[in-house]
Formats: structure tokens, sequence, C-alpha cells
């Protein structure tokens, strides 16, 4: 279990999207604009996702710069949005500058390893919540036929 020291020094979200933000003019390109504004406006799930990684390692296995918290929730969602391994996962958060983007990571791929030792501590009840909340918020936004979103 990482030390309490370790857990304070993990960031919870990027404050500000970048200025460099990219995502390409493309159908996925913008579908990834559109979850990651609607994640924008949904602050507390970061709150659920913090409490399932209280005791993970955010640092890959070589000690590198840690994950936020944010964006293994979005890294998460690009794993099942996209139905990627973690290996395929890890290639693409390297290849593809509007997944990057999506992800928050600043340039910063990390290693499957990591990827895995995060994603797969998010509990089933914290995909619930999120889950629940993205139908109010589809509902709310007046979008039919909304009665799931894959997760």
């Amino acid at each position: 279990m990482p030390e309490k020291s370790q857990r304070k020094n993990a960031k919870k979200q990027c404050i500000q999207a970048s200025l460099f933000d990219y995502y390409v003019e493309h159908e996925i390109g913008q579908e990834l604009k559109s979850i990651s504004m609607i994640l924008d406006q949904h602050r507390e799930i970061l709150d659920w996702v913090e409490s399932d990684l209280q005791t993970v390692n955010l640092k890959d296995e070589s000690g590198r710069k840690s994950l936020s918290i944010e964006s293994v929730l979005r890294c998460a969602i690009l794993k099942q949005y996209r139905e990627l391994s973690y290996e395929e996962l890890a290639f693409t958060l390297l290849d593809s500058l509007s997944c990057q983007t999506f992800a928050r990571l600043d340039a910063f791929a990390p290693k499957k390893s990591t990827l895995h030792a995060a994603i797969s501590k998010i509990k089933d009840s914290t995909w619930e919540r999120i889950h629940l909340a993205l139908l109010n918020h589809a509902k709310e936004q007046g979008l039919e036929g909304c009665s799931y979103i894959m997760m």
C-alpha cells in the first residue's frame, strides 16, 4: 500500500485544459471532444474514482510521472469506448494526439502495467454511479432513447 504522502501527491485533475488541446476533425475525434465536455461538467465523478484509487501507486514501474485521477478515469473510458486491450490502450495513448488530449496526459504515455493497475481498481459500484450520472445528464439534455450507455 502506498504511503499516505504518495497518495497526497497524486493529482486529482488537470485544473484546465491545455491551450494546445487537439481533437482531429474525424468522427471519433469529435466524439472524444463531446465526451470530454460532458465529463468536465461532472467533476463529482473524480471524487468517486479517487476513493477507489486510494491504495494505488499511480507512477509507472520506472517511477516516472504519476497519472492524475482524471487521467485514470479518462483512460478507462477510452479503453471501453474503443474496446482496447491494455497493450492497445498504451499504444493508442502514445500514438494518437486526440487520445492524449482526451486523457489529459500532457505528452506522457503510461505503460500498460500502470494502466491496468489503476483502471482495474475502479469498482463496479463506481462504474454504476458514473453510468447513472451520465444517463441523468442525457435525460436533462433531452437526449432520447438513452436507456443505457456502454462503459
